[in-house]
């Protein structure tokens, strides 16, 4: 028969504290000594409800004279004793402690572990918690993962754009919304007021949008289909952006005119005439150029390696020099790292070159050359079109172009080099 407690008052409760230690003879006498009078956490029954329990520990300072008191149940679950906690008491009354303590017994009757219950509980919880990440908590992941991709170069500077780009457009609507409730009214609401005035902003926030709600995807945090997708979706309420906006391209010289302007170009003096002289000869990009070093140039082959890290799709790029290109070159002091400083040795500026072209006469940019090399290549010589790409170093998917990167055919784009540069020169004399 267990033994009856008698159930305590809430007088008698109130009174009741921690213990301790008594003197136990089945203790060595060189510990009892240390350890008899100190105090110690108290058990007491309460009745009521069999396994009920308060425990009372000890005071943690003098501060504290009363130590923290909670309520315990002590059952069988499963044939093992366990120990669940009901709260901590005053806040957990002893009304409240005995209606607990009998809900949960009564659970346990019915075959339901109380135990087992509560941390389902805690995990649902916990997974809800995890699911209610907010676009913007997202996007600043997606930010981090994504900078790991940029050119070590430029990455401080993309990572800043990418996120002023959402800080303008997509956190105004999308940033405190969980990603887990995101619509497609969200979007389109996100996207009307730009879409028609500043297309390509707006092409590349729903992009970015995009990946970000695929990233949620992956992590759990959404189900469905992706209401930043474009076709089948996005493309059904707004016009597509070729329609309502015109593709901003480089300003190119005319082909024909090229002769004259090199003319030109060759009698204007200054690194910054030299520097474009030399983009010009050799279709590369301004950085590319501006940035070029000493190192990179192997004058016994005639042949400038440009490394990854300056290139724009991040593969080195070998470019053929011609007679013309090493020429440019000899004329360029070599008491500094980079072929075309300015005055304090850094590399020179694209503004530098663009007053280049503003004092001959011309409306065009530094970059519009290229337009003019590929327009060239194709309306006056037979090369085959995949040679004038790589040597623009544009990444082609193509089986045909594949082949002919993989061996980057040197000889053929220096023959298409050397006539470029004939053909640049065809009216002035070097």
């Amino acid at each position: 028969m267990p033994k009856l407690v008698p159930e305590l008052s809430d007088l008698a409760v109130r009174r009741l504290t921690y213990s301790t230690i008594k003197g136990d003879p089945r203790i060595p006498e060189s510990r009892r000594k240390n350890r008899v009078g100190m105090p110690c956490t108290a058990l007491h029954a309460v009745g009521g409800v069999s396994g009920l329990l308060l425990q009372c520990r000890p005071p943690a300072n003098e501060n504290s004279p009363i130590g923290a008191r909670s309520w315990i149940l002590r059952t069988m679950i499963g044939g093992k004793r366990t120990d669940i906690g009901l709260g901590g008491y005053p806040d957990v009354t002893l009304s409240m402690a005995r209606a607990k303590a009998r809900e949960i017994k009564a659970k346990v009757r019915d075959g339901i572990d109380p135990t087992a219950e509560r941390k389902a509980l805690r995990s649902a919880i916990a997974a809800s918690r995890a699911s209610a990440v907010t676009f913007r908590e997202l996007a600043k992941e997606y930010i981090a993962k994504k900078s790991k991709e940029f050119k070590k170069s430029s990455a401080a500077k993309q990572r800043r754009k990418l996120e002023m780009h959402l800080e303008s457009y997509a956190y105004p609507y999308l940033g405190n919304v969980v990603v887990g409730d995101i619509e497609r009214a969200h979007i389109v609401k996100m996207l009307e007021p730009i879409w028609e005035t500043k297309t390509e902003t707006a092409s590349r926030l729903r992009m970015s949008v995009e990946r970000i709600l695929d990233l949620a995807g992956v992590k759990g945090l959404r189900s469905g289909d992706n209401p930043a997708r474009w076709t089948g979706n996005l493309a059904l309420s707004f016009p597509a952006k070729e329609k309502v906006a015109q593709v901003q391209h480089f300003a190119a010289l005319p082909v024909g005119e090229i002769p004259e302007f090199m003319q030109k170009l060759r009698a204007a003096n200054g690194v910054g005439a030299r520097a474009l002289e030399f983009l010009i000869l050799t279709a590369c990009r301004s950085s590319e150029v501006r940035k070029a070093t000493r190192s990179e140039v192997d004058f016994d082959t005639n042949t400038w390696l440009i490394p990854a890290d300056r290139m724009k799709m991040g593969r080195e790029h070998r470019v053929p020099l011609t007679d013309s290109s090493i020429k440019v070159l000899n004329e360029m002091s070599d008491l500094s790292e980079y072929l075309f400083p300015n005055r304090n040795g850094d590399p020179v500026s694209d503004v530098m070159l663009g007053k280049v072209i503003k004092q001959l006469g011309y409306k065009v940019t530094s970059h519009g050359f290229r337009s003019t090399f590929k327009d060239w290549a194709i309306e006056h010589t037979e090369f085959a079109d995949e040679i004038s790409e790589l040597a623009l170093a544009h990444v082609n998917s193509d089986k045909t172009r594949a082949a002919y990167a993989r061996s980057d055919a040197l000889e053929k784009r220096r023959q298409l080099m050397e006539a470029w540069a004939n053909y640049c020169y065809c009216d002035a004399s070097l």
